[in-house]
């Protein structure tokens, strides 16, 4: 669904390794929108000071000290929810109902905040527009 492509930004030659890695995906005969999608990250930013990505789109950081990881955990996030047709949403369940199990099924659960006073859940899934489609016209409360 997503190429993730991580260069050592120090290495001498990261120009020419880019473009080695991009003659080499073409070569594979790759969709185009995955090539067009592709996240380029530039790593061990921490070794150059006062780095900034001279590439457009480019995510700089620091594998070794976690610099930027959550941006580019949220970049990989985005990217393949537009690649599957997918979003995330929370929704509310009723607990003695089965609401939960099915969502269980038909999506990915992240997270379930129970709320004990009230007997209902919040629930963060990833889901796709048919399933969330499907669970509405089933659970229309």
């Amino acid at each position: 669904d997503l190429i993730v492509h991580v260069r050592d930004i120090t290495h001498p030659e990261t120009v020419l390794q880019k473009a080695t890695v991009l003659s080499v995906l073409k070569n594979l005969n790759l969709p185009s929108h995955l090539l067009d999608s592709m996240v380029e990250v530039h790593n061990k930013v921490d070794l150059i000071e006062r780095y900034k990505p001279t590439e457009e789109n480019a995510l700089a950081i620091s594998a070794l000290h976690g610099h930027g990881l959550e941006e580019l955990k949220e970049e990989i996030e985005k990217k393949i929810l537009t690649a599957t047709g997918k979003k995330i949403l929370t929704v509310n369940v009723n607990l003695e109902g089965p609401q939960l199990s099915w969502l269980y099924k038909e999506a990915t659960v992240q997270e379930v905040e129970v709320k004990p006073e009230d007997g209902t859940a919040k629930v963060k899934v990833i889901i796709s527009n048919s399933a969330f489609g499907r669970y509405k016209s089933l659970f229309p409360n």
